[in-house]
């Protein structure tokens, strides 16, 4: 299968710099095709790798009495007695959110949900942490509310109630808002499932969701810096199907009841890249996957889409072969796709990917999860910080109108009640929809002539998501 040759300027294409390139030839002893150099931009971004970050993240403690599972896998897990775990995992969807709010922030719902239900835990609570920028700006209207919508959408549809969250506004993101969304599972502390992909002739199962063309590149978009030109990535925002992620839940639930999974991961950023060569790196061995028998959603894909598409609601299972037609009968039972793509090797620590028979990637599996460069980027302290910190409380003097003063607090977005937000609008969803109220009774804030921002009681359908009135 011939491919364009590669070039410093394909790589700078991929978001990659000229030392990362020269370094990928290094580890590959030879210049990288074009799906090689498209994975390992991938799986070096910085949505992946963390490489401007982990020398941040590794300052906090990992370990503990109660710590069952630190970082390193799909989420964390910490005991709470009688036999049970708490797994959980947050994620930030801001890039993604900001250039398409409502799939944007639904896929990082999906994402998280899927990373815990991953480990054998059943999703039971979703909070989130959101920041816009001011009120006032062109976009934060549309972004709030599509934000909003897609959090509570996805939540509603799937039954994991979202029940609690902070949403703050500032100038200082209008540029680019923050979507943090965790979620919260429960599961047995003899029952946890990891992302291993070993047994040498174990098969490799893919399950869910066709793959499609959506999403390509997009841990590389959520890595990158943003500019007038955002709108032109929406083609690498995802798009979720929270129906086809619920059959999804209670089918892997079906899958580790039955004891017939060896090791099981979610493909989310980076798709199948980051799922095939995570297991095999945490397992320690080399695995073939046969690119041509993915279950496809679109005609003549290429090795390149199918290894870098975030087509949602996808998992990779590793399997015995004596379970593997037991786990693709339950996946059809629940109407999912699932086929054995590949299986796990002996004699090699490589991802070989075939198409048609044909060898069109052999990548050592280190170097493209462990080896990505680690960056110190400059820092300094805000000037600002001296003003903040110096600023004393008892110098404020006392309101002459408390009332109005009062009225004036209560009508900053930043401390009203924000019922209408996910924290209200999914909170019945999991286990009694039927008992939620036709209309709930909420605070809005809006602003009135003259009278400036002022609470107003409104009646709305429990679903509502918008949580503000500008009207001037």
């Amino acid at each position: 299968m011939k491919t364009a040759e590669v070039t410093l300027q394909t790589a700078l294409d991929h978001k990659l710099t000229a030392d990362e390139y020269e370094l990928i030839k290094k580890h590959m002893g030879r210049n990288p095709n074009l799906l090689e150099l498209g994975i390992f931009a991938a799986m070096w971004s910085e949505h992946c790798s963390y490489k401007s970050t982990r020398v941040h993240l590794r300052r906090f403690p990992t370990t503990g009495k109660y710590v069952v599972q630190g970082p390193g896998e799909n989420a964390g897990v910490v005991d709470i007695g009688d036999g049970l775990t708490a797994v959980f995992k947050m994620e930030s969807h801001n890039h993604p959110s900001y250039i398409e709010p409502v799939e944007g922030a639904a896929t990082g719902v999906g994402g998280i949900l899927r990373d815990v239900f991953t480990m054998g835990a059943r999703p039971v609570a979703s909070l989130d942490c959101l920041r816009f920028g001011h009120p006032s700006h062109e976009k934060t209207n549309y972004l709030v509310n599509g934000v909003v919508h897609g959090i509570s959408h996805y939540g509603n549809c799937i039954g994991v109630p979202t029940v609690g969250g902070d949403t703050r506004f500032h100038e200082c993101y209008n540029g680019n808002i923050l979507v943090n969304v965790m979620n919260v599972g429960i599961a047995p502390r003899d029952k946890l499932f990891f992302g291993h992909a070993s047994g040498v002739g174990n098969k490799i199962i893919y399950i869910g969701s066709k793959t499609g063309r959506d999403g390509i590149h997009g841990a590389v978009m959520a890595s990158d810096s943003f500019g007038d030109e955002s709108e032109s990535k929406r083609p690498t925002v995802q798009v979720g199907d929270p129906f086809t992620e619920k059959l999804l839940l209670e089918a892997c639930l079906e899958i580790f009841e039955a004891g017939i999974v060896e090791g099981i991961q979610d493909m989310g950023a980076a798709g199948l890249t980051s799922s095939s060569f995570e297991m095999a790196s945490r397992g320690g061995s080399g695995i073939s996957l046969h690119l041509d028998r993915v279950p496809a959603r679109e005609e003549r894909m290429q090795p390149y889409e199918f290894m870098l598409s975030e087509s949602q609601e996808r998992m990779l299972a590793v399997a015995k072969p004596e379970n593997e037609q037991k786990i693709i009968d339950i996946l059809k039972k629940w109407d999912l796709e699932a086929a054995t793509i590949g299986e796990v090797e002996e004699g090699h620590k490589n991802v070989r990917l075939y198409f048609h028979g044909e060898l069109v990637a052999d990548m050592p599996v280190s170097p493209v999860v462990d080896a990505a460069p680690k960056y110190e980027r400059p820092m300094q302290k805000p000037a600002y910080l001296a003003h903040t910190s110096a600023f004393n409380t008892a110098s404020v003097p006392q309101p002459a109108n408390l009332s109005e003063t009062f009225y004036t607090l209560a009508g900053s977005l930043n401390l009203c009640g924000k019922n209408g937000s996910p924290s209200s609008t999914t909170r019945w969803s999991a286990s009694t929809p039927s008992s939620a109220p036709a209309t709930t009774r909420r605070f809005c804030v809006c602003r009135e002539p003259r009278a400036g921002w002022r609470y107003r009681p409104a009646a709305t359908n429990a679903t509502s998501t918008s949580i503000l009135t500008l009207a001037a």
